[in-house]
């Protein structure tokens, strides 16, 4: 269980109690998004990779073709075991554990990349700066990675959105918009912003992608009881029956920042 006043206003949520969703509708970024990080020459062949907050393994087990050595690592024990699993029945060689990027600790010079996708905000960023720092290579790189939807343009994610919001009024990940991530001033104090992209795309979706994707949500799935995730489950169903076609595109957005470790002046 996770409580972070500056999330939700503080209200508990547990990233365990999505796996099983996550595992099944979570698996959603376009090709594009893994073909703007090659293009950076990141997570390819030869490197080895870190990726934080790996969740079910999403990032290193679609990019695994690309050649990269993988580690995943999770504070939740139960999307590790989602992230084993999958890896074990893709044949893939990743290694997967549990532990909480605060307490992440590999020697100096161990990693060409470090990942996080989606989750950076949820780190103590003044405690894993240094230790980020001196896990990367001496050119290395951290990747930060967000992809969201966009309430404002896209009416499906609107309406879903405010449902999310009757059951959880305090949910701080309702109306984005596209925006450069926002590097912590802890991070710059070890890293410098190397490049930055932002830009749209849709994500395909069939009536029942689209509602498992919202229940694995921090304010649905994570934190909802069981009776309010039932009320919530059922009046999800027939909101996407009176709005959505059986197959619909969401409308995204990506931001990417590379950063390298500050160059100290000799």
């Amino acid at each position: 269980m996770i409580i972070d006043n500056n999330i939700d206003a503080g209200k508990p949520f547990d990233w365990g109690r999505t796996s099983d969703d996550y595992a099944l509708y979570r698996d959603i970024y376009p090709q594009e998004f893994y073909d703007r990080i090659i293009n950076r020459n990141l997570c390819t062949h030869g490197q080895k990779v870190l990726d934080l907050g790996t969740g079910t393994g999403v990032l290193p087990r679609n990019m695994y073709r690309y050649g990269a050595q993988w580690t995943g690592t999770d504070i939740s024990e139960k999307q590790i075991e989602q992230a084993q699993k999958l890896a074990r029945q893709a044949d893939m060689k990743i290694e997967f554990m549990t532990a909480s990027t605060e307490d992440v600790d590999f020697p100096d010079n161990t990693f060409d990349v470090i990942t996080a996708c989606q989750c950076f905000w949820y780190f103590d960023h003044e405690k894993i700066a240094p230790k980020l720092a001196r896990m990367l290579k001496t050119d290395g790189r951290l990747l930060i990675l967000y992809m969201a939807w966009l309430p404002f343009d896209d009416k499906i994610a609107e309406a879903s959105e405010n449902l999310v919001l009757k059951y959880s009024p305090n949910w701080s990940g309702a109306r984005e918009t596209r925006k450069p991530i926002d590097i912590p001033d802890a991070i710059k104090d070890y890293f410098e912003l190397t490049y930055h992209e932002e830009y749209n795309l849709t994500v395909p979706f069939t009536r029942e992608g689209w509602h498992g994707r919202m229940r694995a949500c921090r304010g649905i799935g994570a934190s909802l009881d069981e009776i309010e995730l039932e009320q919530w489950d059922k009046e999800h169903r027939n909101l996407l029956f009176q709005i959505a076609p059986d197959k619909f595109e969401v409308l995204h957005y990506v931001a990417l920042a590379e950063l390298r470790i500050k160059r100290i002046p000799v």
